[in-house]
C-alpha cells in the first residue's frame, strides 16, 4: 500500500507540490478532494520535493487534500474491442460506450531497438496523387505536414484515413475545437473507416496535460497492434498544440525558457514521440503522419524547425493544395521503382513542367508577351492544378500516371517533353503521338 500524503506545499496554476520519497518521474497520483477523485502525474523531481500536474485543474484543491501514489506511469486498456471506438486524453471512454479497463499498458515506453527495425520499402497508398505520384509516402516513415491555421489539413487528414491502404489508422487530435472533433467524427462514421479506426481526442476545452498524452497513448495501442502483424498509421493533429502544452507547464514550473519560450528539450519531446515509426520484422508497421501548424507561416518557428531535423522530409499545405516544390518524402525512392517504370519519369518531368509553368506565369503577370511555348504551358499548369494538385482528386497511382501522360499530350508534342523514347512509345496516348 503507497503512502498518502495530506500536505500540500503550493499549488500554482494546475501544477501541485509535495514532499514525497520513491516516486518515479512520471508517476501517476491520485488526488482526493472534497469534490471527489482526480488523476495527476509527476512531472518534477528535485531530491523530495515533488510536483505534478492536476488532469481535471486546481480548482477545488486545499492544501490538507490527500495524495497517493500509484506506482505506475499512465497506462491504457489494450484489446481488439478499442476499434471504433473515440477516447479522452486520459483514456477513457467519449463516445459513452463501456469502460475498458483488462489488459492494460503502460504508455510512453522507448523507441524500438535499431537491430529489430526494417530498412523501409513499401509505399502506402492513399489515392491522393500530390502524394502517390510526387512524395509516395512510405510503411514506417515519419511525416509533419506543415500548414497554416485556416488550411484544409485535417480534411486532408481525414481523407487520408479514408483511403489509406492500411490495416488501422489511430487519430490523435490535440487541443481541437469542439467542431473539429466532430467533423472528424462525422466523416469517419460516414465514410465507414471508424471501424477499423481508434480516435484518441483532447479538445481545447480539456485540461492542458491530457492534450500531452495523446501522441503518447497512440503510438503505445499502434505499438501493440502492430507487434500483432498490423500496419498501422498514426495522424495527429496538431504538434503545435502539444508544444504549446509543453511550453505552458514548463512556464508554470519556472523552467529557464529556450527559443520564443519553448522548453529547452522541445527536440527531445517531438523526437521521442516521432522515434516510434518503425517497420518491425516479422510483424507490423507504424507510420506517422503528423500536422504541424506554424505560426505566422514561419517555417524557422522552433517546432517546424525541429521537427524538420526528425522527420524524413515534409509535406506542405498552402492554398488548399499539397505543395510540389517544398513538398518532400526522402524515402520516395525506396519504393517509386518497385511501382510502374514509369512512375521516376512521370515525377520528375511533370515537377519540371509546372517549374516553368510558375516562371511563365510570373512572365505573364509583369506584362511579357506569350509565345507559342508559353501558351502551352499556361494550358499545362491549369490542368495539372485541376487534375493532379486538386486534393478532391482521389485516384489509383495507375491511374494518376495514366493521367500525368494524358495531360502531357494535350498540351505538348512528345519530343517537346524531354520524356524517354521507350516510355513515350509505351506510355504516350497514341491518339496524340
Amino acid at each position: 500500500m503507497r503512502k498518502v500524503h495530506n500536505r500540500i506545499l503550493s499549488i500554482a496554476g494546475n501544477v501541485i507540490t509535495v514532499k514525497a520519497s520513491d516516486v518515479a518521474y512520471e508517476e501517476l497520483a491520485e488526488v482526493t478532494t472534497s469534490r471527489g477523485k482526480s488523476l495527476a502525474q509527476v512531472i518534477k523531481l528535485e531530491e523530495d520535493i515533488v510536483s505534478l500536474q492536476v488532469f481535471s485543474g486546481s480548482r477545488g484543491i486545499s492544501t490538507d487534500d490527500e495524495i497517493r501514489f500509484l506506482g505506475h506511469p499512465m497506462k491504457v486498456a489494450f484489446s481488439e474491442n478499442m476499434v471504433g471506438r473515440i477516447f479522452d486524453g486520459s483514456g477513457k471512454p467519449r463516445d459513452n460506450g463501456p469502460a475498458l479497463t483488462d489488459n492494460l499498458i503502460e504508455i510512453a515506453g522507448p523507441s524500438v531497438n535499431p537491430a529489430k527495425r526494417i530498412i523501409p520499402k513499401r509505399m502506402i497508398r492513399t489515392n491522393i496523387p500530390m502524394i502517390d505520384v510526387f512524395n509516395s509516402l512510405v510503411v514506417s516513415q515519419k511525416l509533419p505536414i506543415f500548414s497554416v491555421s485556416g488550411e484544409p489539413y485535417n480534411e486532408l487528414l481525414a481523407r487520408i484515413a479514408l483511403q489509406a491502404e492500411v490495416d488501422m489508422i489511430i487519430l490523435g487530435g490535440i487541443g481541437l475545437k469542439h467542431d473539429q472533433y466532430m467533423f472528424f467524427k462525422n466523416t469517419l462514421e460516414e465514410g465507414g473507416a471508424l471501424n477499423r479506426s481508434i480516435f484518441f481526442v483532447h479538445t481545447a476545452s480539456d485540461p492542458i496535460v491530457e492534450g500531452l498524452m495523446i501522441p503518447d497513448l497512440c503510438l503505445a495501442v499502434a505499438e501493440k497492434f502492430a507487434l500483432g502483424g498490423k500496419d498501422i498509421l498514426v495522424l495527429l493533429t496538431d504538434m503545435t498544440n502539444f508544444s504549446d502544452a509543453l511550453k505552458e507547464i514548463a512556464i508554470t514550473m519556472e523552467q529557464v525558457p529556450s527559443n520564443r519560450g519553448y522548453p529547452g528539450d522541445l527536440y527531445s519531446q517531438l523526437a521521442r514521440r516521432y522515434e516510434k515509426a518503425v517497420d518491425f520484422e516479422g510483424a507490423g508497421s507504424i507510420t506517422i503522419l503528423a500536422v504541424t501548424t506554424m505560426p505566422g507561416d514561419d517555417v524557422t518557428h522552433p517546432v517546424p524547425d525541429n521537427t524538420g531535423y526528425i522527420t524524413e522530409g515534409q509535406f506542405y499545405l498552402r492554398g488548399g493544395r499539397i505543395e510540389p516544390f517544398g513538398s518532400l518524402s526522402r524515402l520516395k525512392q525506396q519504393v517509386n521503382d518497385k511501382t510502374r517504370k514509369d512512375h521516376r519519369a512521370i515525377m520528375d518531368g511533370m515537377i519540371q513542367l509546372y517549374a516553368q509553368y510558375k516562371e511563365t506565369e510570373e512572365k505573364r503577370a509583369m506584362g511579357f508577351r506569350m509565345g507559342e511555348w508559353d501558351k502551352k504551358l499556361l494550358k499545362y499548369g491549369i490542368f495539372f492544378e485541376s487534375q493532379m494538385m486538386d486534393l478532391s482528386v482521389k485516384i489509383s497511382l495507375e491511374d494518376a500516371l495514366d493521367k500525368g501522360w494524358k495531360i502531357l499530350s494535350e498540351c505538348f508534342h512528345p519530343q517537346e517533353t524531354n520524356f524517354r523514347t521507350d516510355l513515350i512509345n509505351e506510355f504516350w496516348p497514341k491518339n496524340n503521338q
